[in-house]
């Protein structure tokens, strides 16, 4: 991997995903320089439908990351991109196809359909968040099963609720039901697969591979107890706090 993409990978990650950067950092160097460049696909397609109103603009930006993967998928010559290009060399045909998954899931963002019900928005998140985290497990040799795939779509929630403020900004509507009651509901339910996935024996690698979800126990458990925070904005953990559990289940071993 050409050192020049890594630093851009990287440079990425720490300015577009502060809190998945210091999770990678804290990963061992192989694992770390792979997740680097996985999350910086993921800012780069988070990025793609913002940045401009027209819906078509929007698709295309999407469909040149689907196309991307497909490339890579079929073990052909991927692109010259300063993410595609590191990407490529990371990835297997099946995990690019995976994460396809997570460009579909970005389509969302374009248009301002709410979720029909509870289930419409899990499965958005494990399409989302979960594809991710699946991919960062494969990174780290490790394939999961449903038990843990549900906990990857838990993380996915607990950074879903911190979003809710913005996305209703922007008229879209992230939640089937945003009363108080139903996001202490959601966040129980979050809870409930976070903990069933973690009984699951990973290895150190896998298990370090899964600290971009360090805060998601505490933020659900937040919601759960005070659901208000998720509509006011201030479902957020202390600076000081989030670094001291990162810091703790790093040198644990924890996710």
């Amino acid at each position: 991997m050409a050192s020049t993409d890594l630093d851009s990978c990287a440079e990425i990650v720490f300015k577009g995903d502060p809190a998945r950067f210091r999770a990678a950092m804290a990963a061992p160097l192989k694992l770390r320089e792979k997740l680097l460049v996985l999350y910086a696909f993921n800012v780069e397609v988070s990025r793609a439908p913002w940045v401009t109103n027209e819906p078509m603009i929007a698709e295309m930006r999407l469909q040149w990351w689907h196309d991307a993967l497909g490339e890579i998928a079929g073990g052909g010559q991927a692109r010259r991109h300063e993410v595609v290009t590191p990407l490529a060399e990371i990835l297997s045909g099946q995990a690019a196809t995976g994460l396809q998954r997570v460009v579909e899931a970005r389509r969302w963002d374009i248009y301002k359909e709410p979720f029909e019900d509870e289930a419409a928005l899990w499965a958005h998140l494990a399409s989302g968040t979960g594809a991710l985290m699946e991919a960062a497990l494969g990174l780290a040799g490790h394939v999961p099963d449903d038990r843990l795939r549900g906990g990857l779509a838990a993380m996915g929630l607990a950074g879903w609720l911190t979003a809710v403020p913005a996305l209703i900004a922007q008229n879209r509507a992230p939640l089937p039901d945003p009363s108080e009651a139903a996001i202490a509901q959601l966040a129980e339910e979050g809870l409930e697969k976070l903990r069933l996935a973690k009984r699951e024996r990973l290895s150190l690698s896998a298990r370090k591979a899964l600290l971009a979800g360090w805060q998601s126990e505490a933020l659900l458990r937040l919601a759960a107890r005070q659901p208000g925070r998720v509509l006011t904005g201030t479902l957020e953990l202390s600076p000081f706090r989030a670094q001291m559990s990162l810091i703790s289940k790093a040198v644990s071993g924890r996710w």
